[in-house]
This record gives C-alpha cells, sequence and structure tokens, in this order.
C-alpha cells in the first residue's frame, strides 16, 4: 500500500475546502432542514457501515490497518455485501459534511476520494490478496461488489 486510505480522503477534503476558500464557494443547503436531515441520514449510515466493518474485522483476529499482512479473506458481516465497507462508510461521511455545512466541493468531490483510494489503495489490495489467495479470493469478488 502506497498511501493510508483515511489519508487519501483527508487530502480530498482539504482540497475541497481550499477550492470553497479559493475558488469559488458551492454552497449546497449547510444549515437547510433537508440538508442537515440528509446529512444526518448519511452520517448515521457511514459510521454504522465503518463500525460494522471494524468489529468483523477485530473478531476475526485481524488487524484493520490495511498496510498489514492479512492472515485470511474476511467475508462474513458487512463483508458479504461490500468488499471495501471502510471505505465506503469514510465517503458516506465526507459527503454527510458536505451537506451539512453546506460545503459542495466536499459532496462533488466524493467521487475523487473514492478514485484516489481505487488508485492507491484498492487495486493494491485487490493484487496482493489475488496473488495470496488465488481462487478464493477470486470466487469472493464474483460475489461481492467491490464498493455496494
Amino acid at each position: 500500500m502506497r498511501v493510508p486510505p483515511p489519508l487519501l480522503f483527508a487530502v480530498v477534503v482539504a482540497v475541497g475546502f481550499g477550492l470553497e476558500r479559493l475558488v469559488t464557494p458551492l454552497p449546497l443547503g449547510g444549515g437547510e432542514p433537508w440538508a442537515r436531515v440528509a446529512a444526518n441520514i448519511l452520517a448515521v449510515v457511514g459510521a454504522g457501515i465503518l463500525v460494522a466493518a471494524l468489529a468483523v474485522i477485530l473478531r476475526s483476529g485481524q488487524n484493520p490497518e490495511p498496510w498489514k499482512p492479512t492472515p485470511s479473506i474476511v467475508s462474513s458481516g458487512i463483508y458479504r455485501y461490500s468488499r471495501n465497507p471502510m471505505y465506503l462508510g469514510i465517503g458516506l461521511l465526507q459527503a454527510a459534511a458536505g451537506l451539512r455545512y453546506g460545503k459542495g466541493w466536499l459532496l462533488v468531490l466524493v467521487p475523487a476520494s473514492f478514485a484516489a483510494v481505487y488508485w492507491f489503495a484498492v487495486r493494491h489490495e485487490e493484487a496482493y490478496l489475488e496473488r495470496k489467495f488465488g481462487a478464493e479470493y477470486l470466487d469472493y469478488t464474483k460475489s461481492v461488489r467491490r464498493w455496494l
């Protein structure tokens, strides 16, 4: 792994704040009742996914740090639905922050966060898992989507 995925999200969020200040703000409902409700829903879902993923990883006895060796494929719990639920949860939290605080760039840059995480982390993780686990991992990828 080249860069820790949470750092990638943090960099993209920092870019979003920079664009808000230096280029032009993209006001997006910050403070509006609908935006608060939508942000709260996204935050609860994102945090729930993140906590559920972390719980499954810890219960399996593995280290949640993706740059540490993986002793086995985790395919239970939330990992039955997403191969990358922690990253998905963080992306939803980024979207929630954009809505809640009226920072449209944070919301617009969510796909950029996922692209950065894919490019610098996920593709390397997937290559490592395929080398290490072979057909077992490939079968898992056929039955569980990368994100949703």
